[in-house]
């Protein structure tokens, strides 16, 4: 029987073309686009690489400060001294780092001037994220502790900054200081890895860093173990009650969420203040969007499938007289969509894959490292029966009530 249906389902595809391949670009263009932006979405929230150990650390991006008597409020990023003073000397945990956000400098060599984003870091930053050294070293804590002039530089700016010579010991010039490149690492996209070039905090021309509550520095802190992440949540929410200004008359009250890494684009998008950082309403946006996005097409293909079917009422009511029952047309007439779907799934993987390497190519989004692993091919194939199914059961159901004398008739 099955594989009657088969048979069956390659004649119905051969014999109108057009239908058939307006059906598979139909799917294949709505398929590319929700596979490409689910690889995305999953390089972003579940990244691996650099942010291979996210499931263990959370960052804390914004602070807001208030009074309990005056009714102003402030919203910013971490001072470096907030971060230093009550964050670093947090028990129970691997590691607490404090790093700028990155900032674009002109690099001056001779007769060029080249604009490259410069992010300061400290030691433990490399304890927390996974670089792939290329060549040399990364910068330690007796750096950092000595405010030694050295750099890391990722691999596309060495190329671009000492074309064909050798990157380790190279000094130049950045923001009116002079560094020596002591290591080079591959390029990386992801927030808290995102820079052409790092040095340490403590070469900055000034000190009044450290005594900022205000900058524009975040965090992040690495738990020993992932079930310890809901506990140090707790312990930053403490934490920040302790907090105490230079004008305690300004501001008395902090509130510091740490975040994963959904919870912190969920926080940044929603410019959410509060313990809930609305990553479960992020999420059911996404979906929700990607279900309209899902109907739309369905819809159409549903309009195609109901023209393609009537064509075949005279075969449906043959059929129905020779005792064939609803539920048995409507499974071949549904498996016939969903072999069509399937087939335009492969097309849309096969095109989300080159997207993604187009996209990886053009330097569109720097830096991007993307994939479509088995998750992604899982999803993809999720929606690809989903879209089957929808497609397909309406008007299928619908032809399969016809009656037998009015679908010989070929009136639907």
């Amino acid at each position: 029987m099955f594989r009657h249906y088969l048979l069956t389902a390659w004649k119905v595809f051969m014999r109108r073309k057009l239908f058939t391949a307006i059906n598979l670009l139909c799917i294949v263009l709505t398929l590319v686009v929700l596979m490409v932006v689910t690889a995305l979405l999953q390089n972003t929230f579940t990244p691996t690489g650099v942010e291979g150990k996210s499931e263990r650390f959370v960052q804390m991006l914004m602070m807001q400060s208030s009074h309990t008597d005056k009714g102003g409020m402030r919203n910013g990023t971490l001072g470096y001294k907030l971060i230093d003073k009550y964050l670093k000397p947090m028990q129970g945990v691997e590691a607490v780092s404090a790093s700028s956000f990155p900032q674009s400098v002109s690099v001056y060599q001779n007769d060029r001037v080249s604009d490259v984003l410069l992010r300061h870091t400290d030691a433990e930053y490399w304890r927390i994220l996974d670089f792939k050294v290329v060549s040399g070293r990364l910068f330690n804590s007796d750096d950092v502790d000595q405010g030694r002039m050295v750099a890391v530089l990722n691999q596309s700016t060495a190329r671009k900054l000492f074309p064909g010579l050798p990157y380790l010991g190279q000094k130049f010039s950045a923001g009116g200081q002079v560094f020596s490149v002591i290591g080079v690492v591959e390029d990386e996209l992801h927030v808290n890895a995102f820079a052409d070039m790092w040095v340490p905090v403590t070469t900055q021309p000034s000190t009044n860093y450290r005594n900022a509550m205000f900058g524009g520095y975040t965090a992040m802190i690495l738990a020993r173990k992932a079930e310890d992440l809901p506990a140090i949540k707790r312990d930053i929410i403490r934490i920040a009650k302790t907090v105490v200004y230079d004008d305690p008359t300004q501001f008395n009250i902090t509130r510091i969420w740490g975040d994963s890494k959904l919870e912190l684009f969920a926080r940044t998008i929603l410019a959410s203040r509060t313990e809930d950082s609305g990553a479960g309403k992020l999420l059911a946006i996404i979906v929700a969007l990607m279900l309209l996005f899902m109907t739309l097409p369905a819809l159409n293909l549903i309009n195609l499938n109901v023209g393609r079917i009537m064509e075949r009422s005279g075969e449906i009511g043959v059929r129905k007289a020779f005792g064939a029952t609803s539920r048995q047309l409507v499974a071949q007439l549904v498996l016939e969509n969903v072999l069509l779907c399937l087939a335009g799934g492969v097309l849309g993987l096969a095109g989300s894959a080159g997207v993604l390497w187009w996209l990886e190519g053009s330097g569109l989004i720097p830096y991007l490292k993307v994939q479509l692993n088995l998750a992604v091919f899982g999803y993809g194939l999720l929606i690809t029966l989903v879209f089957g199914v929808l497609s397909g059961v309406i008007p299928a159901w619908k032809m399969s009530r016809l009656d037998p004398v009015h679908a010989l008739k070929g009136n639907a």
